[in-house]
């Protein structure tokens, strides 16, 4: 199986950038895609595995960062990367209520399809359901 194959979302190529805190140090780096579930975070020192942790997203048209909760669902760590892929971690968005969930869930499809287009959008989205 595939990863479009497990995907329970559509995900878009879509660069953000993202600044989160773990211990005493700051980091700033960017998304490589999103989906209403979560993103892939370019970075060169992935968190470990299970690691939740807050981030603000900079999305375009809002006024201020996104705040976020995530979980690290996965990783590559530099020394896996091979050609075509790149080190990171896969972040699982964690929703405090329904109402949370909503919310970010619309804001990441107003992005995408602000990003790709309707139809392309709703193109991906058919292949994921």
């Amino acid at each position: 199986m595939t990863d479009d194959e497990r995907r329970q979302e559509p995900r878009a190529p879509i660069e953000l950038k993202v600044e989160y805190q773990r211990l005493n140090a700051f980091f700033a780096d960017y998304t490589r895609n999103i989906s209403k579930g979560g993103t892939f975070i370019r970075t060169p020192k992935p968190l470990p595995i299970g690691t939740e942790f807050h981030f603000l997203l900079t999305v375009p048209k809002l006024g201020e960062p996104l705040r976020l909760r995530g979980k690290v669902q996965w990783h590559v760590k530099p020394e896996a990367a091979v050609e075509g892929t790149e080190p990171g971690m896969g972040i699982g968005f964690v929703y405090d209520s329904e109402a949370d969930r909503a919310r970010i869930e619309r804001i990441v499809e107003d992005l995408m399809v602000s990003s790709l287009g309707r139809d392309l959008y709703e193109k991906l989205r058919k292949r994921t359901s």
